[in-house]
């Protein structure tokens, strides 16, 4: 991001940390934007040459951890909508596999079955965006892109 673009964080910079922050278990990746810069830190449990956090980062009035999926509604009920809207005939069966661990699993396996992969990760994606906009909006959080 360049210094021109003031504290407005580019959001695909933010849907990359989003998929960071999502795509291990929880707590393992953290990432934390600078409400001043604009700038995203990362950091994962796994590595240790990445991006190293600021000492200060615990200050919320500087810094607001990216979300997990779940805090900002993109996990069982965004699934049960899609089922509801794509797959009305398995619907029962969606929240049944949703009321047991390793969910998505099954999920994706349905899916597959069900011809509706491409259709869900397109549903899930433009979902993630709507979400994530309005969670700047809601921090009032500058975004370009």
């Amino acid at each position: 991001m360049s210094s021109s673009a003031g504290t407005a964080v580019d959001f695909s910079e933010l849907l990359d940390a989003f998929d960071s922050v999502n795509s291990a278990g929880s707590g393992e990746n953290a990432a934390y934007l600078c409400k001043e810069t604009g700038k995203i830190h990362w950091h994962w449990d796994s590595a240790d040459d990445v991006d190293v956090l600021p000492g200060d980062v615990e200050d919320s009035k500087k810094y607001i951890p990216i979300p997990d999926k779940r805090e900002i509604d993109l996990g069982k009920p965004l699934v049960l909508e899609f089922a509801r809207h794509h797959l009305p005939d398995d619907y029962d069966k969606v929240r049944e596999i949703f009321s047991r661990a390793g969910a998505y699993a099954r999920f994706k396996d349905l899916l597959a079955h069900r011809h509706a992969t491409a259709r869900w990760y397109a549903f899930e994606q433009k979902a993630t965006e709507i979400a994530l906009r309005t969670w700047c909006e809601d921090n009032h959080i500058e975004v370009n892109g």
